[in-house]
């Protein structure tokens, strides 16, 4: 059993211990979304090929993470998540990974303008190839087949539904081209503030968007040549950014490949329960969530995830009461490490009055500091009468605006937002203020799985929700 006392934050309850983990110990508990394989051998061989490969990110960057949730989780920073639903390998391409990079800069330009405070930003990138499926199979021109169940795992082809192993070492190979690419880009001034004009706006062709944003890069380069001025341009700071990589950790055999015992980096500031100074860590991502139909608490990727020192997400769906929040807090971070468990809230805007009130009274009561953060994605998708998947953009950003008003009223903060979006023009959710209705989803629709924000929806909301901070007044009516 574990200690219980913790150094940093104080007495914290009875909980699992992690001595008693390993990365493999998770095989041991009851697995929902499990794959099945044909050949017990091609998978052995896979995951002995991705156990040998080197790390795709690094404990450094990792802990650098973790540190920054701290600041997002204490009201100092606020986390800008956002990419795919199901990120395909066809995406690891220049153009693709420049559109998400430039959107979530641009986004997250617009927040800081609008909280005054740091955003941290994750991409739903370099990773984010599986996803849960309600049901194992689907119908398909009349015949029951495998559903698609992302990249790593099997093909959107009808014809390519059977799970194959070598696609595991393919999404490792994917996800470290795509970070790669990400780092170069970064490296070589395309988040440089002192050329913010550089950063177009692309597809976005609404004329009051553009203005409110030139408006925004327009004081950066004002107060950027002022400081030149008095000689107190810090350049080195104001050249790129850090863009940390995230994806849901479903598949655990691919996990449990890439989860190396190794040595906490400098700027680790947790106090170490180990003797040889070395941690657990996933290298596949600096940032993993667990998904709200594989959050059991007895469950295998419950088990999976407790004993990581990265930085985890858990969402939290309308079917989540309120002491099993608690207990599942106190099994993932029994130290109750600030910042450490970020919970990601995804309840529908009919639900979220009702319920997210009372997760938060349960989680300030159990002395667990998270970092709250809203999806309003996911509870608000619906079909159309032909069967077309969407979301309403006033949907959306009712969900968003209502967590930011009743973590107000509960003493409590929203620290954060996670999105599906995409930097292409795709009509897959109707609404905002280029007025997309059903009828246009037709015209470029290409997600394989849910419905994303197009760019022009993705930064108008970007604007609502600093115009939030702002006190600015948005009509729903509008949108």
């Amino acid at each position: 059993m574990a200690d219980t006392t913790g150094a940093l934050n104080g007495p914290f309850s009875l909980a699992v211990s992690k001595d008693d983990w390993t990365p493999s110990s998770w095989r041991s508990k009851p697995i929902k979304q499990d794959v099945i394989y044909d050949s017990p051998a091609s998978l052995t061989a896979a995951l002995t090929k991705l156990e040998r490969l080197p790390p795709i990110v690094t404990p450094t960057e990792i802990i650098k993470l973790r540190n920054s949730l701290r600041d997002a989780a204490l009201g100092k920073a606020f986390l800008l998540q956002g990419g795919d639903c199901a990120e395909l390998f066809s995406y690891c391409s220049a153009d693709p990974i420049d559109s998400k990079i430039k959107l979530l800069l641009q986004m997250s330009l617009v927040l800081i303008w609008g909280a005054n405070k740091p955003v941290v930003r994750i991409a739903r990138m370099a990773g984010q190839f599986a996803k849960p499926r309600s049901s194992p199979t689907e119908i398909v021109d009349g015949k029951e087949i495998p559903s698609f169940r992302g990249d790593i795992l099997n093909g959107f082809d009808a014809s390519d539904r059977m799970p194959n192993p070598d696609r595991l070492v393919s999404a490792y190979f994917h996800s470290a081209t795509t970070l790669n690419y990400v780092r170069a880009q970064l490296a070589s001034g395309v988040a440089d503030l002192h050329n913010p004009l550089d950063w177009g706006l692309g597809h976005v062709r609404d004329k009051a968007l553009q203005t409110k944003y030139q408006r925004i890069v327009g004081s950066i380069s004002d107060s950027l040549r002022f400081m030149r001025t008095v000689g107190a341009d810090t350049a080195g700071q104001l050249q790129t950014v850090d863009l940390f990589t995230s994806h849901e950790g479903l598949v655990l055999e691919y996990e449990q490949s890439l989860t190396r015992r190794l040595r906490h980096p400098s700027n680790y500031t947790s106090p170490s329960t180990s003797t040889d100074g070395k941690g657990w860590y996933n290298t596949s991502a600096h940032f993993l969530w667990i998904g709200d139909r594989t959050r059991q608490i007895d469950g295998a990727h419950v088990e999976y995830f407790r004993g990581l020192e990265n930085p985890i997400g858990i969402k939290v769906g309308p079917s989540m009461k309120g002491d099993e929040l608690v207990r599942l807090l106190d099994i993932v971070n029994p130290r109750k490490y600030v910042g450490k468990v970020t919970l990601i809230t995804r309840y529908g805007e009919g639900k979220v009055e009702e319920l997210l009130g009372l997760h938060i009274e349960a989680v300030k009561a159990s002395g667990h500091v998270v970092v709250w953060q809203c999806d309003p994605m996911h509870g608000n998708t619906r079909s159309t009468p032909t069967g077309i998947k969407t979301r309403h953009f006033s949907s959306i950003f009712s969900e968003l605006s209502s967590a930011l008003k009743i973590h107000k009223e509960h003493g409590s903060f929203l620290g954060g937002m996670h999105l599906e979006l995409t930097g292409d023009a795709v009509t897959e959710c109707v609404g905002g203020s280029e007025g997309l209705v059903e009828e246009d989803l037709s015209l470029n629709y290409t997600s394989y799985c849910d419905p994303r924000l197009n760019e022009k929806q993705a930064l108008e909301l970007a604007f609502l929700v600093a115009g939030h901070y702002r006190g600015d007044n948005v009509d729903l009516g509008d949108l």
